[in-house]
């Protein structure tokens, strides 16, 4: 929820000759298909592999503008429609 990304072209696969369209495009790729194998959020990944159904309907309700509590923080999320 701190707006990171896990993406190996950002780390260790990083070359000089890779352009922003790389860039957005593997994050284009780690929304369409998250890796739960190699998660950045270990909760999620989780979540995705025990319930892959209702995963996919908590997305999207998240970017339908719902708020989400993990823990003991709310989380609340623009609207994408």
């Amino acid at each position: 929820m701190e707006g990171a990304v896990c993406l190996n072209i950002l780390r260790e696969d990083w070359k000089p000759v890779l352009t922003i369209q790389s860039v957005i495009m593997g994050l284009q790729f780690l929304i369409l298909e998250p890796n739960p194998d190699d998660p950045l959020n270990k909760e999620a990944a989780l979540h995705m592999t025990k319930n892959k159904q209702q995963f996919e309907q908590l997305v999207r309700q998240t970017f339908k503008g719902r708020q989400m509590r993990v823990g003991d923080k709310l989380y609340s999320f623009p609207c994408f429609e």
